[in-house]
């Protein structure tokens, strides 16, 4: 089994709706995105998926965010913008644009600061 990882970045601002204390008030945060997909055989040439391939189908994902009120993007409209929403969110779209049946989403981890993060995976 395989494993490759990429890794971006979106700003963007939240609230936390229902929660008491600072995060409830509206904040930004630069964000950084960690996608780890898995792998069970390499094609022709030695490659899982090309590196280039992940990173567009990441950062095609992170524009609808960058610089935006998350608040204001379904579906956290209705749910909390929250690290932990996030990641399943970008995890769901990010296997839809890349599951094939060999490479899977195996993870997505998104930082919020450099010392905290939630991670999906399924």
């Amino acid at each position: 089994m395989y494993e490759l990882m990429v890794e971006s970045k979106f700003a963007a601002a939240h609230q936390l709706r229902g929660y008491k204390g600072k995060c409830e008030n509206l904040h930004g945060h630069n964000w950084r995105v960690t996608v780890a997909v898995t792998a069970e055989r390499l094609d022709e040439i030695g490659l899982a998926i090309d590196f280039h391939d992940l990173k567009k189908a990441l950062r095609e994902i992170l524009d609808q965010l960058e610089h935006t009120f998350l608040n204001d993007i379904f579906p956290f409209t209705q749910i909390n913008p929250s690290s932990e929403n996030l990641a399943k969110w970008i995890y769901d779209n990010m296997a839809k644009k890349v599951n094939d049946g060999n490479v899977e989403v195996a993870s997505v981890t998104v930082w919020e600061s450099d010392t905290a993060s939630a991670s999906y995976f399924d």
